[in-house]
């Protein structure tokens, strides 16, 4: 799930700041890098979607 993805993340960033881990922060970075990519797709897939519908209607009326 891209929400729990962002989060995890984002916790990940904060802990690598207060305990100076620079490794740390870089997972979370990379962690919400991968939510914000899996939003993305989750997006486009229903854009796919919503078109493959409108054409299967322009079909049907025609």
């Amino acid at each position: 799930m891209s929400i729990i993805d962002k989060i995890t993340g984002k916790a990940k960033q904060a802990a690598g700041d207060l305990a100076g881990d620079r490794s740390l922060r870089r997972q979370g970075k990379k962690e919400e890098a991968k939510g914000n990519a899996k939003e993305r797709l989750d997006k486009a897939q229903d854009s796919a979607d919503r078109e493959a519908d409108r054409v299967a209607d322009l079909e049907r009326k025609t």
